[in-house]
């Protein structure tokens, strides 16, 4: 039996490959699903992506994590920098977490130099585009071998 990852999604990550893709780049959240999707197979792992603009929602798929997942990959986009709820919720999961982000956080405005999230992340990756999921999802492999 494969182990499951979640792959979370924050704020506005829905619009990946349309905003602002001087700064996220072309590809959309699809495409990186579906990247992520097929390298989790061939690394024996399956993957479940959720997305969602919306805080209690991410919490709630953190907290079915915690019944059903081996490990979280999150880009909790903007709520990184807010959501101490996240951060709770992940306290709680015992797997791994990995925290992603398409941009370099620390190179932009200062208030997204801080993220809750990186206090129970046990790596962070910043600034390789989409790239960053897919060096996430084989940290993720390794750290489950």
């Amino acid at each position: 039996m494969s182990k499951l990852i979640f792959l979370l999604n924050g704020p506005n990550l829905n619009l990946l490959g349309r905003r602002q893709p001087e700064i996220y780049g072309h590809e959309t959240l699809a495409d990186v699903e579906d990247t992520c999707t097929r390298l989790a197979q061939e690394q024996g792992l399956a993957l479940r992506c959720h997305q969602s603009n919306r805080e209690y929602e991410l919490i709630d798929w953190i907290h079915e994590a915690r019944e059903v997942a081996a490990g979280i990959m999150i880009n909790p986009g903007a709520f990184s920098h807010t959501s101490i709820a996240i951060l709770d919720a992940l306290n709680a999961f015992e797997g791994p977490v990995l925290e992603v982000h398409i941009s370099n956080i620390h190179k932009r405005e200062s208030f997204r130099h801080h993220s809750y999230v990186s206090h129970r992340a046990d790596g962070v990756i910043a600034g390789f585009g989409v790239q960053g999921y897919v060096l996430a999802l084989q940290r993720m492999a390794t750290l489950l071998a």
